[in-house]
């Protein structure tokens, strides 16, 4: 029956300064219900003399006695060192006296019958009660009884000692908790500040070789007087293809001069017009405008999702979104970095095209870079069997293929499933690329292999410069894209699936178009 010290502090502290140490709180407890009871059976004798008989202030005071006689009684008792069971009984007692005197409250005057009235038999029970706790309780009880209980106590305390170091104990670990997440926080921004810094090297690596492409070259201008006289000159490779030649003759070498300075000046930047035939080229003195930048039909919605983290879309002027960001950014600061490499890289980044074939290279599952041959119906011609650690050895073994496949031999063998393949193998036995896929007959398998002997030469490989475009197809069977720098930084996705490569295409070119020059909107 013990209290809360820190509820009753005044109260204890005025004990030990008066009367001297409590050996127990319900020492202290009990006190103070004696000394309640004391005051309140002396409050009730005076209002009972100076009352009329029936009166309200005689109840009152009859009321104010008889608590005090339920407080006098159960103080002393509380004040013991009694077994659990004795001092429940007390309060028991104790509240049974109570309920008496609210009873009596209730009927006082007009039914109450002092002779016969059994609220002074509940009032009694209450005091019984108490009496037995107090008093019969203890001398019933044997001594081992009472060891037994001191014990019960003692074990008690030692469960509320345990309670107490286990609450320490969940403080520790909150506390580790937290600064293992202040440990995470710190290696995140870490990670954060190491990517910035990637990028900044990969930028910087990206300007160094666009310096160095501009510096150095892998051609030469010849320029020569031909049999007619007249000045000419052709762009030659250093493996002896011709890239480009002047076309006419100039009566002056200085005017050939000229010619060539004028390619070196224009042909960086130049744009591509595919013309289908060559009957459908233009008059050569038909003259035309350069592209000129168009204005932007789009803008970059910047805004911050559910989980705190900014994320932009850009959005068409008709209300369609032609990518996203595909990642959150922790602050707006990275959010916008990111938006200006979109703006600078989206432009010149290619994607492969499949015209009818094309050299895909791809990440695998097991973060592999593998290529396939792939047809521009979806048909997959060849694969090269093997995984690479780098996206450049994997493009290295295409141009190996592409350049050496006449040294290469076919072999067309049946499998154990009884299905026809090939592969090609190199003059040391190495298995450059194989079919990928069974045939049901060795003619399939053959036809098979002149498809790729015709197409595998002159199909196009994607050449990643500081970032490229990726058409992929996702987990529902639908085309998407990405644009990824090339550190593996995803730039952007297409934050929706096409139906096929051809709709991808047709997202990327709007980005291409739209990208640029957009605005940043906050949503």
């Amino acid at each position: 029956m013990s209290t809360d010290l820190s509820q009753n502090r005044r109260l204890n502290e005025w004990y030990e300064r008066r009367i001297g140490q409590p050996g127990t709180d319900d020492e202290v407890t009990g006190y103070w219900i004696f000394v309640l009871g004391l005051l309140l059976g002396i409050l009730g004798i005076f209002m009972v003399i100076i009352s009329e008989p029936a009166s309200a202030l005689r109840g009152w005071g009859i009321v104010a006695g008889a608590i005090a006689l339920a407080l006098l009684v159960a103080g002393p008792l509380v004040r013991l060192p009694l077994d659990q069971y004795a001092s429940i009984l007390i309060i028991v007692g104790l509240f049974v006296s109570i309920a008496g005197v609210l009873w009596f409250t209730i009927e006082y005057p007009a039914n109450w019958r002092p002779q016969s009235s059994p609220i002074i038999a509940v009032y009694a029970v209450g005091l019984l009660i108490m009496a037995v706790g107090g008093v019969f309780a203890p001398l019933l009880m044997t001594r081992s009884e009472a060891e037994a209980s001191q014990l019960r106590l003692d074990l008690a305390d030692a469960i509320a000692d345990e309670t107490d170091l286990a609450g320490v104990v969940d403080d520790l670990r909150a506390a580790l908790e937290d600064a293992d997440a202040d440990e995470d926080d710190l290696a995140r921004e870490i990670d954060r500040l190491q990517s910035e810094l990637t990028d900044s090297t990969a930028d910087e690596a990206d300007l160094s070789a666009q310096l160095r492409t501009l510096r150095t070259s892998q051609s030469r201008f010849e320029l020569y007087e031909d049999t007619g006289g007249q000045w000419r000159w052709r762009l030659r490779h250093r493996n002896g293809n011709m890239i480009a030649n002047g076309g006419e003759g100039y009566t002056r070498k200085h005017n050939a001069q000229k010619g060539i300075a004028g390619v070196r000046r224009d042909a960086l930047g130049a744009e591509l017009l595919l013309i289908e035939s060559e009957d459908q080229l233009p008059a050569a003195e038909e003259t035309f405008e350069p592209v000129e930048e168009v204005e932007s039909q789009a803008a970059f919605e910047v805004y911050e999702d559910n989980a705190g983290e900014h994320r932009f879309r850009l959005r068409h002027d008709n209300g369609n979104v032609l990518c996203d960001s595909g990642e959150g950014y922790d602050s707006r600061s990275n959010l916008t970095r990111a938006i200006d490499r979109l703006r600078e890289y989206v432009g010149p980044a290619a994607y492969l095209r499949f015209d009818p074939t094309g050299f895909e290279i791809y990440e695998d599952a097991a973060g592999q870079y593998r290529w396939r041959l792939v047809h521009r119906n979806g048909n997959v011609l060849a694969d090269g069997g093997q995984g690479y650690s780098r996206y450049h050895d994997a493009r290295r073994a295409v141009d190996r293929l592409r350049e050496n496949l006449d040294d290469y031999e076919f072999e067309v063998y049946e499998d154990a499933a009884g299905e026809f393949r090939w592969r090609l193998q190199s003059s040391n036995d190495r298995i450059v690329a194989d079919s990928g896929e069974g045939y049901n007959d060795r003619d399939g398998a053959e036809t098979a292999v002149e498809r790729v002997e015709k197409y595998a030469p002159d199909a196009d490989a994607l050449d990643v410069g500081p970032a490229a475009f990726e058409i992929y197809e996702d987990a529902g069977g639908a085309s998407r894209w990405r644009l990824r720098h090339r550190n593996g930084n995803i730039l952007a996705d297409s934050g929706q699936g096409y139906d096929d490569r051809s709709g991808a295409r047709d997202g990327i070119e709007s980005v291409k178009r739209n990208g640029p020059n957009a605005e940043i909107e906050d949503v």
